[in-house]
């Protein structure tokens, strides 16, 4: 006889709580649809299960600052209560809170730095402008940076100067992400492209609300792709060479950003101005071709 398939409360009542945090965990990365997911493909399978963990609490902040469905004051509250999980267990908390704390024993996180992480999706709640790159940088550091610095621990280095491999990758990766989102943050009322650098090209705010996809417009988005490269640059020169292998996960991620960032400069310089906004805000997945690339690299 064909045995029936096991309900969800027969499968968690049988699994190890190793592999019941694994499962959590996964479908929360797994519901991202990020390509962070190809990355954790090259480590070991603890590494794996820890970083698919600390990734699952990135996403879950981020979701909470970033839904539709929660106000400001519950998204707060709910970012509070994260602040106070790092460190205590608290009444009704999710199986996620544990995890992590196990985490932070394991490698000897940084509190400080995932109270950063919090921080910058925090300003999110009360930012939608930045005034100068150096203001902008402030949120970087704080959503991307700051995750990198944590990541590190998790793959394991030996030399000091992998931080600032992490901090340059991480500001790297968030301007591609700030380039490729552009019309999506517009869509919820925000402007990442510093103010200044809007003045600079003398396209105002009021063009891109309406989407005045011009020559200025192009001009703007490559000094801003030309940025991102410069950090790409500066992660590439300041990773030590005895952490290479440690840090394929983050160089498969850094391939992925570089294609994408390619691909958007690309399509900028071939098409024509009323096509450039709609083609760069397009997601672009990992191709054929990039992916022989990271395994050559590897």
């Amino acid at each position: 006889m064909r045995k029936s398939t096991p309900s969800a409360g027969e499968m968690d009542s049988v699994l190890t709580p190793a592999a019941r945090t694994h499962m959590n965990a996964a479908k929360i990365t797994r519901q991202s649809k990020s390509n962070l997911a190809l990355a954790f493909i090259s480590l070991g399978r603890e590494r794996k299960r820890d970083i698919t963990i600390f990734y699952a609490f990135c996403r879950v902040i981020d979701d909470t600052a970033d839904s539709s469905e929660l106000d400001v004051a519950e998204k707060r509250r709910r970012l509070a209560a994260w602040r106070e999980m790092l460190r205590v267990e608290i009444p009704d908390e999710p199986t996620l809170a544990h995890d992590l704390r196990r985490l932070i024993d394991k490698y000897w996180l940084s509190i400080d730095m995932l109270e950063e992480i919090i921080t910058g999706v925090e300003m999110d709640l009360s930012i939608s402008r930045y005034a100068a790159f150096e203001d902008l940088c402030i949120y970087c550091y704080r959503v991307a940076s700051a995750v990198g610095l944590i990541s590190i621990e998790i793959f394991g280095y030996r030399n000091p100067a992998c931080k600032e491999y992490a901090l340059q990758l991480g500001l790297a990766l968030q301007m591609t992400n700030i380039i490729r989102d552009v019309e999506k943050d517009l869509r919820k009322g925000r402007i990442y492209l510093p103010q200044e650098d809007l003045a600079r090209f003398s396209y105002s705010e009021s063009d891109l609300q309406n989407r005045q996809y011009n020559e200025r417009f192009v001009q703007l988005m490559d000094f801003e792709a030309a940025r991102a490269r410069q950090f790409f640059s500066r992660a590439a020169a300041t990773l030590p060479r005895e952490d290479r292998r440690s840090m394929i996960a983050a160089e498969i991620m850094g391939a992925v950003y570089r294609g994408l960032l390619r691909k958007m400069e690309r399509v900028g310089s071939q098409c024509s101005c009323s096509k450039v906004f709609e083609l760069i805000a397009a997601s672009v997945r990992l191709t054929s071709p990039l992916r022989k690339g990271v395994n050559k690299r590897i």
